[in-house]
């Protein structure tokens, strides 16, 4: 004989005289439920579905392939040449000399290596058949007039008007010197710098859109401030061309954004005004247009341990009041921010000065976050170049939309002993595949794609590319 247990609650749903009413309310949940759970699979199987689309063209399109394909860096530490005196060994213990030692030492006998000299320059207008269109990271980069191409900390503008890329930049052809004992290395103000292309290869000068202020000692970009990382974007509802900037002074205690303006991609840009974005302190900073036609600003702030992010005004010409903090306490800058079949990914860098260090990658599903770190995207057969961003910094990305998933790393190999000689490291980067390690706030691993830049001492961009031609 079966007991009834009176304390067992009844598993009908009780419903008062409404009873019908309450049905209703439980079937439309049900509804909404089963809808929201199609749409979360449709997502999925979305993204999915085009990583395995990305995945099969990276392994089946030879020229991607050949991209992929890193080679091997395996630079060895020369010995000492001469013995120490006694005395300096006293005075200073002798700890083993590392290759970023080397890198920053002018007189190292591994200079070369890192800064080869003017004969093995890439000249564009020497053409020697096989070396057509190849980039040589860390060489030297000349324009059309055989003259060193002085675009540092720069970004690309492609001007859909005119159907040309324009890279603006640091010009900085002036002696480097320190102000004072425990300054910076440092060039005097000279410039922005822009060159045209429509090819990412042989580069025109279009001189100097931006000029320092000679006389007026308490102007923002007089000679004696510094003035970094400028960003030009187009603006079509006005049809200007607006110039984003780093403003400091030599000390780096402004800590402040610029903004110029112009009527043409060549300039002349006339410089505005300069401000604290949202009361912050702002040093490296980056511009990043969405396919909507808003522009985002990115800059490091709070003695850069972390980044800001904010929409711009309509006309580009000042941010609004919304800003969101991210990586808060990463102490990352240089940020390179691009998009990929809707997600967000940036790239940024450690905080050394002037010293290589390890980038890493992050992704968003918005723009103003949550960004995940999603890891060191470097390829390369060697920890060192690995853990240096190949003796680099990231400045900008370059989306290549001809061949979905493929972008232009963009990067600054700085040589502090003498500022105007720093290189440029351009490297094929490419979204495909699954990441290799979990987010670093969430459980397992993201929906979006693995972010790789792929070490080439030589390498062209594929056929097919050039949307120009």
């Amino acid at each position: 004989m079966r007991m009834r247990n009176k304390y067992r609650k009844p598993t009908t749903l009780r419903c008062n005289a409404a009873g019908s009413r309450c049905s209703k309310s439980v079937a439309v949940w049900s509804l909404v439920g089963c809808l929201l759970m199609l749409h979360i699979y449709y997502f999925v199987h979305q993204k999915d579905g085009k990583r395995t689309e990305n995945q099969f063209r990276m392994v089946h399109d030879p020229q991607l392939r050949e991209l992929q394909q890193v080679e091997e860096e395996n630079i060895q530490i020369p010995p000492p040449r001469g013995k120490r005196s006694p005395r300096a060994a006293k005075r200073r213990p002798k700890r083993p000399t590392t290759i970023i030692d080397e890198f920053l030492d002018e007189n190292s006998q591994l200079r070369s290596t890192f800064f080869p000299g003017e004969k093995t320059a890439i000249n564009p207008m020497n053409d020697a058949g096989n070396d057509s269109f190849f980039y040589y990271p860390g060489r030297i980069w000349l324009d059309t007039d055989g003259t060193p191409i002085q675009a540092h900390g720069g970004g690309i503008l492609y001007d859909e008007r005119t159907r040309t890329y324009y890279w603006y930049g640091e010009y900085k052809d002036g002696p480097t010197y320190h102000a004072h004992k425990k300054a910076a290395a440092r060039v005097d103000i000279i410039g922005v710098g822009c060159y045209s292309s429509t090819d990412l290869w042989k580069w025109k000068n279009e001189g100097i859109v931006l000029e320092a202020e000679e006389s007026n000692e308490t102007h923002d970009i007089h000679k004696s401030n510094v003035l970094e990382r400028p960003k030009v974007v187009y603006n079509e509802k006005t049809g200007k061309y607006v110039m984003w900037m780093h403003i400091d002074d030599a000390n780096y205690t402004k800590a402040s954004v610029g903004i110029a303006v112009s009527d043409y991609p060549t300039g002349p840009f006339n410089y505005l005004r300069s401000k604290r974005p949202h009361g912050f302190d702002s040093r490296d900073m980056t511009i990043f247009k969405d396919d909507d036609g808003v522009a985002y600003m990115v800059y490091s702030s709070e003695d850069n341990s972390e980044l800001h992010i904010g929409p711009l005004t309509e006309d580009f010409l000042d941010v609004t009041p919304t800003v969101k903090r991210v990586l808060v306490g990463q102490h990352r800058e240089a940020p390179a921010l691009f998009k990929h079949q809707g997600t967000y990914y940036m790239i940024t860098s450690g905080c050394t000065g002037w010293a290589p260090n390890e980038a890493l990658a992050h992704a968003a599903e918005s723009i103003m976050g949550p960004w995940e770190t999603m890891g060191n995207p470097c390829v390369v057969k060697s920890k060192t170049f690995r853990h240096t961003t190949f003796f680099s910094q990231s400045t900008y990305v370059i989306p290549l939309p001809a061949i979905p998933g493929t972008f232009i790393f963009m990067a600054d190999r700085w040589n502090p002993a003498d500022l105007r000689d720093s290189r440029y490291v351009w490297l094929p980067l490419i979204v495909g595949g699954p990441v290799d390690r979990p987010l670093d706030y969430n459980f397992g691993f993201p929906l979006w794609s693995r972010v790789s830049i792929y070490w080439h001492r030589k390498w062209r961009l594929p056929q097919g590319w050039n949307v120009l031609k």
